[in-house]
């Protein structure tokens, strides 16, 4: 067995990381099948996700980039909000795949919107 410098431990972290992300998609799931759509929402929209970046970031990188990236995620939060009002309205006259792909688009255009007003 051979190795390229990475340790166990990285491959456990990377394993914990990927596993935090999963229950947070799964807990998403349940509570909009056992509870109300609108509650899903809640835990789908709250800055768990994130929280948990920035946290890893944190830990891996320091407090100045996560710092940054704090600044990079409210500034990029605005076309993932657009996104999510797309694929609303997109969803009452296309079928979900459509509006899918039709909101991830409107998402990208924002993106390239945000990156060229902030960060040029």
């Amino acid at each position: 067995m051979y190795s390229h410098g990475t340790s166990t431990m990285d491959y456990l972290y990377t394993i914990i990381k990927f596993l935090t992300a999963g229950f947070i998609i799964v807990g998403v799931t349940l509570i909009v099948q056992h509870m109300d759509p609108k509650y899903g929402g809640i835990l789908a929209a709250a800055p768990i996700t994130t929280t948990i970046a920035f946290l890893f970031t944190t830990f891996e990188s320091g407090q100045d980039v996560t710092r940054e990236l704090t600044l990079g995620s409210f500034y990029f939060a605005i076309p993932t909000l657009v996104f999510i009002l797309s694929l609303y309205i997109l969803l009452e006259h296309v079928s979900f795949f459509m509006g899918i792909a039709g909101a991830y688009l409107v998402w990208l255009i924002g993106i390239v919107i945000i990156h060229r007003i902030v960060f040029t």
